[in-house]
């Protein structure tokens, strides 16, 4: 079991060096501490997710801030992959994007995320988003994982 006030770590998955930055940069801002590990797209991801090819896998409890247009594996295809995989399908997932395609966001919902925010409106509401994951990860009970 992991213990009971252990911060949740966050996975980035995000391929845009400057988005990377004004996340992190709004976390600081926001005094959201939590540790954080990058992944540049979807395949990335699943490697940090599963510890595979030489990557450490991400400590539990963990959630997810996926972008959907990347290169090799966008956040769709990754979606897809994480939730037909039975250990990893529970994943809560937020998505953090620029489309504010009804198809993308249709999509994302249909993979059960836990929602949807689309990084173009910059500012207060995007720290707002910010806050909120932050609310998210202290009120919601997460589960307790054996690893």
């Amino acid at each position: 079991m992991c213990e009971k006030n252990k911060p949740v770590a966050v996975l980035l998955v995000e391929d845009d060096e400057i988005d990377r930055e004004a996340i992190r940069r709004g976390f600081k801002g926001l005094h959201i501490a939590n540790p954080i590990r990058v992944a540049k797209d979807g395949i990335e991801a699943l490697e940090v997710l599963r510890g595979t090819n030489g990557i450490e896998k991400i400590d539990e409890p963990f959630l997810v801030l996926l972008d959907l247009n990347m290169p090799r594996m966008n956040g769709i295809e990754f979606l897809d992959e994480i939730r037909s995989d039975s250990d990893l399908k529970t994943t809560i997932v937020f998505v953090l994007t620029t489309s504010d395609n009804e198809k993308d966001r249709l999509a994302a919902f249909q993979h059960n995320v836990a929602g949807y925010m689309v990084k173009g409106k910059a500012g207060v509401s995007f720290l707002d988003a910010l806050g909120l994951l932050e609310h998210y990860w202290r009120i919601v009970e997460l589960p307790e994982y054996n690893g």
